[in-house]
């Protein structure tokens, strides 16, 4: 799925520019012998596409790092969203910034030129991920659902954070030595599935998911054009919504992966024939929902689908 600014980068306005360049000049001030800007008691300021990159970013950083996360409400709609100008003055300041890259969140680079920062380093989750479209097909850029790739991720955060902190390196790479243990029994859980259901095929309204149900070891069967129309925000033919439903009606899946961050009626109808079906619905998000954090709610995702393998 592609996040957007939708109508271009958002224009920063001259008292937007007067803001950032006034905070950046007082920042360091300070009073007569007060603490000099980039102390020991400062901390690295990173922004984040998502709030899922920025929790990890926190896994990482501990409170050693202030995190702004462009999308954080689990009620955006991607598609829709438009980056304003306090998200250009965030950007102005960062030392680190995570991007998820292939496509789905261009704004990211289109402000940082905007906001000239050419210092910060750059982290672009795709190009950690090594994945590439494979030969005519479509490319999945939905890598924060791989947990290798983010495992990956978590080592080139501690990275860019050591080189903005050299002398908090050993922490950084110890906290995402301990995340990436977490990871690790996620991905105990995902050969678990495929061990006791290899080949099991299921729907997806949209790719958000398919990392995850691949490492599962399970079938997508959901006919391409109806899931690349759902991502595009286009409307899906009734020949190819009708071929959908009948996974359903024929029970030829054992769930639907429901992205319920961006359902319109389409989708919904595909939802009502599965619960009408007795077929169980995974629902799944892009971003964070509150209170959790990135192993939580990829546990809960886990979970909720070895659960609908298990009926």
């Amino acid at each position: 799925m592609r996040v957007s600014s939708a109508r271009g980068p958002a224009l920063i306005t001259g008292v937007a520019l007067a803001l950032i360049c006034g905070c950046g000049s007082s920042s360091g001030a300070g009073p007569p012998g007060g603490p000099a800007s980039g102390s020991a008691t400062s901390v690295i300021p990173v922004v984040a596409s998502t709030n899922v990159y920025g929790d990890i970013v926190k896994e990482v950083g501990g409170d050693k790092v202030k995190v702004v996360s462009i999308i954080s409400d689990p009620a955006q709609d991607p598609h829709s969203y438009e980056a304003g100008t306090r998200n250009q003055l965030e950007l102005s300041r960062a030392k680190v910034v995570v991007e998820n890259g292939g496509g789905y969140d261009d704004f990211v680079s289109r402000m940082l030129r905007t906001a000239k920062n050419s210092s910060a380093d750059v982290i672009n989750a795709v190009d950690v991920s090594g994945k590439a479209p494979a030969a005519g097909g479509e490319f999945n850029e939905h890598v924060w659902y791989d947990l290798p790739t983010v495992g990956k991720l978590a080592d080139r955060i501690a990275e860019a954070l050591a080189g903005a902190a050299p002398a908090d390196a050993d922490v950084f790479r110890s906290n995402a030595k301990t995340f990436k243990d977490k990871l690790t029994l996620l991905q105990a859980e995902e050969e678990q599935i495929k061990a006791d259901h290899a080949g099991t095929a299921v729907a997806v309204t949209e790719p958000v998911p398919l990392y995850l149900i691949e490492a599962s070891g399970l079938h997508n069967r959901t006919p391409a054009d109806f899931s690349e129309a759902v991502e595009e925000g286009d409307e899906v033919s009734p020949r190819v919504l009708q071929q959908t439903l009948d996974l359903f009606t024929g029970k030829q899946v054992q769930a639907l992966v429901y992205n319920e961050q961006t359902s319109g009626p389409q989708t919904q109808k595909v939802q009502q024939a599965a619960e009408d079906n007795g077929i169980p619905v995974v629902p799944v998000t892009e971003t964070l929902p509150p209170g959790e954090d990135y192993i939580s709610w990829m546990t809960a995702n886990v979970d909720a689908l070895k659960r609908a393998m298990d009926k």
